[in-house]
């Protein structure tokens, strides 16, 4: 009779647990991620942004008019509009498939959106969304 060999199993079960923990690692980092500038967004009931894949390319724009981005080093630091342009537009060339997001304080003049949306759409974004808060319930 022939005897027969045994073959090794691999155990995955301990794998599958630390693949779960790290998810949920990532779970609840990600929101603590999305800092950047303060500004008060204004209240509107809209649809969410179909395209998730991906982190979204955020420019933020003060109640004082001033422009951040966050990619680079300092989020926190107001960088001029051309700058902006620039820094997009090499995001874009690397991933041009990237969301491209307005965060505008609801005190800051309409036309320094406007500008800026122009500005992105230049730099190469396709599409520029706007970003708002829930509004409250009464």
């Amino acid at each position: 009779m022939r005897k027969r060999r045994a073959v090794a199993d691999i155990n995955v079960v301990p794998y599958i647990d630390v693949m779960l923990v790290l998810l949920i690692i990532f779970m609840v980092t990600a929101p603590m991620l999305m800092q950047g500038v303060k500004v008060d967004l204004p209240d509107a009931a809209a649809e969410p942004v179909d395209n998730q894949d991906s982190e979204p390319l955020i420019v933020s724009v003060s109640v004082d008019g001033e422009f951040y981005l966050n990619v680079g080093g300092n989020e926190k630091q107001a960088l001029e509009l051309t700058t902006v342009k620039q820094r997009v537009a090499a995001v874009l060339r690397r991933s041009p498939d990237k969301p491209v997001l307005v965060w505008g304080d609801q005190g800051v003049a309409y036309g320094s959106v406007v500008t800026l949306m122009a500005a992105l759409q230049e730099a190469g974004a396709p599409s520029v969304g706007l970003v708002t808060e829930e509004p409250s319930a009464p």
